[in-house]
């Protein structure tokens, strides 16, 4: 086991690394860090409303005024003590004031610290309200799944007119919460029963057979801690698989399309290239010496000469060529340069000029171009270069990079819960 030697904390760190990944686990880790401490007494929370008793409850079952007592809301924070090896909490009531923190104390001491739950309801109050069904409930809900046990009390009885009226409120509780056990219970008359001597009213306030029956479920803390704390682990461990199973399928889908997009782009611009090699070989076939390559005189400059016809021939067939290719990075995005490329001339931003330039007038340069192997390797290799610094590649590309780190994350986050399990607190 991993234990706190006093200067680290073991658990923080192991948790972030979850939290991190399942933010939505805070509150059970928060619990597992409750179940690590090694030796910690069973914890008894008295939950209900003000006013019903709860402290006075709490003085009873310990034999000691050491919670306060008053007819007003007094219990406002998380008051404990601890007796007889049990740690026993006093929270604020259900209708505390959540403007204070007083609901947040409620919910530590609940849901968090409590080992065992005293439900409390006042006999005299009658039917459970909306709140206390709803808590119960949940409470009731929770033992079945981590077998912290929840005791109904039904306080101050002393209260009812006679055991007719007591009986028709506990079977109306009853009937709220099919299969509940009641316990009722009178602290008036423990008291009455200690400070006299009366064993016959003390029997009859309940507080011993509460008392016994709180033993037998204290005894029972340390077995349904363990299986809480599996269980919890268990959990977060089934919700990190299936993150790391998602997150993986996520990252080779990924990977896959921007596999599929490059080839895609790599086998189209191909196939272009080929039909712009087959289009350009009538141009490219010239019988004798090339028009193209006679030069113009100044005599020439305003004439339509043959060198001048075969050069707009050629440029014709470039143009045809460019319009090829453009059409084909236009379908794959690949239309503007990257910003750090740019520049104040706007129409000559585009991944044609880059690599093309403006035209072509000579049958040697078209043929090097598009027809010979380095030069078409050349040109292929530049519109791959410019296709990967595309828009819509590069977010693909922060896409995947987020899909790895995602996976990377939730993979730590496993390892930490598989340290977790060890870990033991002072």
């Amino acid at each position: 086991m991993q234990k706190n030697t006093g200067y680290s904390d073991p658990f923080a760190p192991l948790a972030s690394e979850i939290l991190a990944v399942a933010p939505g686990r805070a509150h059970d880790l928060a619990r597992l860090r409750v179940l690590a401490q090694r030796a910690a007494p069973a914890t008894v929370t008295v939950v209900g409303k003000y006013n019903h008793g709860k402290s006075r409850l709490l003085n009873e079952l310990m034999g000691s005024d050491v919670f306060a007592v008053a007819d007003r809301r007094e219990t406002v924070r998380l008051s404990e003590h601890r007796h007889a090896d049990v740690r026993w909490l006093d929270a604020p009531g259900l209708d505390a004031d959540v403007a204070e923190q007083d609901d947040s104390h409620a919910q530590e001491a609940t849901w968090l610290q409590a080992d065992i739950r005293l439900f409390v309801h006042a006999a005299k109050e009658g039917e459970l309200d909306a709140a206390e069904r709803a808590l119960l409930q949940a409470l009731r809900d929770d033992q079945q799944r981590t077998r912290r046990q929840t005791l109904f009390v039904l306080t101050q009885v002393d209260q009812m007119a006679d055991e007719a009226q007591l009986e028709r409120v506990s079977n109306a509780i009853a009937a709220q919460a099919p299969g509940l056990t009641l316990h009722p219970v009178s602290s008036t008359r423990h008291r009455s029963g200690i400070e006299g001597g009366k064993k016959l009213l003390l029997e009859k306030s309940g507080i011993p057979a509460l008392q016994a029956w709180l033993r037998d479920v204290t005894a029972q803390v340390p077995a349904a801690r363990r299986h809480e704390r599996a269980l919890l682990l268990d959990e977060i461990d089934q919700q990190l698989q299936h993150q790391q199973r998602s997150a993986q399928t996520q990252l080779q889908a990924l990977r896959q399309q921007q596999h599929q997009q490059r080839q895609d782009f790599e086998q189209g611009l191909e196939a272009v290239l080929d039909k712009v090699h087959q289009d350009l070989l009538p141009v490219l076939e010239v019988e004798g010496d090339d028009p193209a390559l006679v030069p113009d005189t100044a005599a020439d400059e305003f004439k339509l000469t043959a060198g001048k016809r075969e050069r707009a021939r050629i440029h014709v067939a470039y143009s045809r060529a460019c319009i090829a290719i453009r059409a084909h990075l236009i379908k794959h995005g690949v239309e503007g340069l990257p910003a750090d490329q740019r520049t104040s001339v706007t129409s000559l931003d585009t991944v044609m000029v880059a690599v093309m330039g403006i035209s072509i007038k000579y049958r040697a340069d078209l043929r090097r171009r598009f027809c010979e192997p380095v030069g078409r390797g050349q040109m292929t290799q530049s519109f791959l270069h410019y296709y990967e610094l595309s828009e819509d590649r590069q977010a693909l590309v922060q896409a995947v990079a987020h899909a790895d780190a995602e996976l990377h994350a939730v993979t730590r986050a496993a390892d930490a819960l598989e340290q977790l399990r060890a870990v033991e607190l002072a």
